[in-house]
């Protein structure tokens, strides 16, 4: 996609709504039928995908604070903090944090206008390109399909009511709640499904979509609604194309040379090229302070929570995780001597450990009596390499976002086998055996990520321990595995391996979780984070309000 993006011209004129009018579908100063070109048709295409970047009209804090990585509802969970200078900076993200979330709120706002622009950039290339002769329509068609399917499944698990319209539907005239929140997971599974059918394997543009991303976002979507068997069949119809596979190492996803390779499947491109227009401006601002300038004097946002710390906390007999729940009794700090999952250190920096072969110190943390440390890593590159952009934007590179990777999937599939089995145990279910193994393949993953001679460096031996031990397989082992400890093996595997990469919450919610986990956490953390005093999160704060000026602007349309 980063070559799809060079041909973009036309994208302003064709594909862009006006602001005050973001979802209107007339045809305005576009091409006829007979105007259009593969020139044109690709520009559209190009426009429709870089609604992704969620970067409209050069606003750089509608991308942040409404981001499609969606880190801001990591900082809704359990595994992050705002970050940034005290809670009134960016005071619409300390607002998540805490759960007290007003309709005037500008994530609210700007994740629902960028969204539906997303949306109408599509609608315009569906427009066009139905009434073009071209080659290849039903595939483009497919790919348009697969877009819109992602915008509103992003849309259906964050709001609590929107109004869902296709290309053929006038917007001025849907109400929200037109389709309630089960419709319209069935429309997203239809446009998917129909997207599978018409796309190819692969396509020649990288980060253009094939019809294994639709069969991932629909294996996503299907564990959205609890469908296990459906998730198991388009999990393995990705498993078995055998065009992915697991890293080799967990900092792989971190490194240029892995765009759309092993573990990608849908990822958002980025790129340093035409003076940075295409870089990851969602999440620009949660670069590190980073002492010297190593990546610029970063903002510091979206740091991990002391409880997500805890998380990789392993038993030092077995190198499991603490499924009992215990893994939150002892914190780990810089007095900490037991064992630990490196996925921590690949995930966050600690003070005195390395961070991509620098060290990290406490002048790396722009606001350590707020927030303390623990500096996201996933999305900053090596700062050597010569891609990284030098000065503003901080830390900015061609890294891509992935949206979808392989472990996900995998983890996805193991969950289906989980929610499926009858047995009570691995020794009286194929499913829980299964399970295991595919759990096991991503804490492979993390056990060979311990490597000394891994560039650059963010692990250190002589200073943590790090122990990583794969579910037993033995007789025992199979006695152990029962359905209820698998179900939490593979949920907590989900949160060590997706840390900060925006799934948390969404987790969470499916589950059931959301508000009992989450009101536990803020008491406990409170103690490390007074402003989390008084905080709860009730069921019916979970989806956000409709933002109030789209109620205003919508001639009684929206209601909350």
């Amino acid at each position: 996609m980063k070559a799809i993006y060079k041909v973009c011209a036309i994208c302003a004129i064709s594909a862009l709504t006006a602001c005050s009018d973001q979802l209107d579908l007339a045809p305005q100063g576009e091409f006829t039928a007979e105007q259009l070109t593969d020139e044109s048709i690709e520009g559209l295409m190009s426009s429709a995908y870089q609604g992704l970047e969620a970067h409209f009209f050069d606003d750089n804090n509608a991308a942040f604070a409404g981001p499609i990585t969606n880190w801001v509802f990591d900082v809704r969970s359990d595994d992050a903090y705002k970050g940034g200078e005290g809670v009134s900076m960016e005071a619409n993200i300390h607002q998540l944090e805490i759960q007290n979330i007003t309709s005037d709120n500008a994530t609210c706002l700007n994740k629902w206008e960028n969204n539906y622009l997303g949306i109408a950039r599509v609608h315009k290339a569906m427009l066009a390109i139905q009434d073009a002769t071209v080659n290849d329509k039903a595939s483009l068609l497919g790919e348009l399909k697969t877009l819109r399917a992602w915008y509103y499944f992003d849309l259906n698990r964050i709001f609590k009511s929107i109004p869902y319209f296709t290309e053929n539907d006038d917007p001025k005239t849907i109400t929200n709640g037109n389709k309630n929140r089960e419709e319209i997971y069935a429309a997203i599974k239809a446009d998917l499904e129909d997207a599978y059918n018409a796309m190819p394997e692969s396509q020649d543009q990288p980060g253009r979509f094939s019809k294994y991303v639709a069969a991932a976002l629909l294996a996503k979507v299907n564990a959205q609604t609890a469908s296990w068997s459906e998730v198991e069949k388009w999990a393995d119809v990705v498993i078995n194309s055998g065009k992915y596979q697991l890293y080799d190492n967990f900092a792989d996803m971190s490194k240029l040379e892995f765009n759309n390779k092993k573990e990608s499947i849908m990822a958002i491109q980025f790129s340093t090229a035409n003076d940075n227009i295409h870089i990851n401006f969602c999440n620009l601002l949660n670069t590190t302070r980073s002492e010297g300038n190593v990546f610029g004097s970063g903002d510091d946002f979206f740091l991990g929570s002391q409880n997500l710390v805890n998380a990789f906390r392993t038993d030092p007999a077995t190198g499991l995780p603490y499924l009992d729940g215990t893994f939150n009794k002892v914190n780990v700090t810089e007095n900490y001597a037991g064992t630990l999952d490196p996925r921590l250190d690949l995930t966050v920096g600690r003070i005195g450990l390395p961070f991509r072969g620098h060290l990290y110190t406490m002048g790396w943390c722009r606001d350590y009596n707020t927030y303390g440390e623990y500096s996201g890593k996933k999305g900053l590159i090596d700062p050597s390499s010569p891609d990284m952009v030098q000065g503003f934007p901080w830390g900015a590179s061609g890294l891509n976002f992935s949206l979808i990777r392989y472990a996900d999937i995998l983890l996805l599939k193991a969950e289906a086998l989980v929610e499926q089995a009858t047995g009570n145990n691995a020794a009286e279910d194929d499913k829980l055996v299964e399970a295991r193994t595919l759990v096991n393949q991503i804490r492979q993953k993390a056990a060979r990520s311990v490597d000394g001679n891994y560039s650059p460096i963010d692990l250190d031996p002589a200073k943590a321990d790090y122990f990583v031990g794969l579910y037993p397989t033995d007789w025992d082992g199979n006695l152990y595995w029962t359905k209820e400890r698998a179900r939490m093996a593979v949920r907590f595997e989900r949160r060590l391996e997706l840390a900060m990469e925006g799934q948390r919450w969404f987790d969470l919610v499916r589950w059931g979780v959301a508000v009992e986990t989450i009101n536990k956490y803020m008491q406990e953390e409170s103690t490390l984070r007074p402003y989390y005093v008084g905080a709860s999160l009730t069921e019916d704060e979970i989806y956000l309000p409709i933002p109030i000026s789209q109620i205003e602007n919508s001639n009684g349309l929206y209601k909350n």
